[in-house]
């Protein structure tokens, strides 16, 4: 309830519908709560996945590419689409937006650390929301020079920890962290409260979840670690209820919340 300064993630699975359309109902939705939230005086930044998944809508293809050159090249397709369709959302509330596309070198240089935190002090301070996506069309994990993070979800834990925020909200799949796979087991019971990322907790985290999105459990929790690193908390919720964001902040107990005692 203190939180002031807060970073949303959301994941491919949550802006991507199952049969491979956008999902335009929840972007809008996204869009009008954290507009709302800018207006009550929260500072606000999104991180965003989706690049490769509206790359896949735009050109009509249902399956993603093995290859990492189409990959990249889907990636900066979508990405066009994706800020313009954050654009248009985010007008209809008269927010105004930014975009800002990351590798892991940009947050590893010491000077271009201080760039990027420069940009996103004065942004917050002129009452803009940043949208930061990684630069999926350069950064590749198989470069001798690693510049990919890995995941969003780690992205996410990076930027809450650049902007020293009070909170990352991640927004999945999944109501929260089980014990066991929901989907497949009628007695798994959800963690209300994580205090430590134990070897346990690693194990009983599953793969990677839809085929447009390239993130897990296990990436949640290795983001997790990161803040709590940092002395940073995190709410791991469902994004097919962006609303709840509002009820997260006030204090209600949704979903997982990942905080050190």
């Amino acid at each position: 309830m203190k939180s002031r300064r807060i970073v949303i993630k959301i994941g491919t699975s949550s802006l991507i519908l199952p049969n491979g359309k956008i999902n335009l109902s929840n972007i809008d939705e996204l869009a009008f709560v954290l507009s709302d939230l800018n207006n009550k005086g929260y500072e606000v930044i999104l991180v965003t996945s989706g690049a490769v998944g509206v790359g896949l809508n735009v050109l009509e293809m249902d399956k993603r590419p093995a290859d990492i050159a189409t990959q990249q090249a889907l990636a900066s397709i979508g990405q066009v689409e994706l800020m313009s369709l954050y654009t248009q959302m985010f007008r209809r509330y008269s927010q105004k937006v930014s975009q800002l596309l990351l590798t892991r070198d940009v947050t590893d240089f010491p000077t271009s650390r201080e760039n990027a935190e420069n940009a996103l002090s004065a942004l917050l301070s002129m009452n803009i929301i940043p949208i930061i996506n990684e630069n999926d069309a350069i950064a590749v994990d198989e470069m001798d020079h690693q510049t990919k993070f890995g995941d969003n979800d780690k992205l996410g834990a990076i930027v809450a920890k650049l902007v020293d925020a009070d909170l990352l909200i991640m927004l999945s799949d999944i109501d929260g962290l089980y014990d066991k796979n929901p989907t497949i087991y009628d007695d798994a019971q959800i963690f209300r409260e994580i205090h430590e990322i134990t070897d346990e907790l690693r194990e009983m985290a599953g793969g990677a979840g839809s085929r447009f999105g390239t993130g897990g459990m296990t990436s949640k929790l290795s983001a997790a670690q990161i803040l709590f690193e940092n002395g940073q908390e995190m709410v791991l919720t469902n994004g097919a209820r962006i609303r709840e964001i509002r009820e997260i902040i006030a204090g209600k107990e949704i979903g997982t919340y990942f905080y050190r005692k």
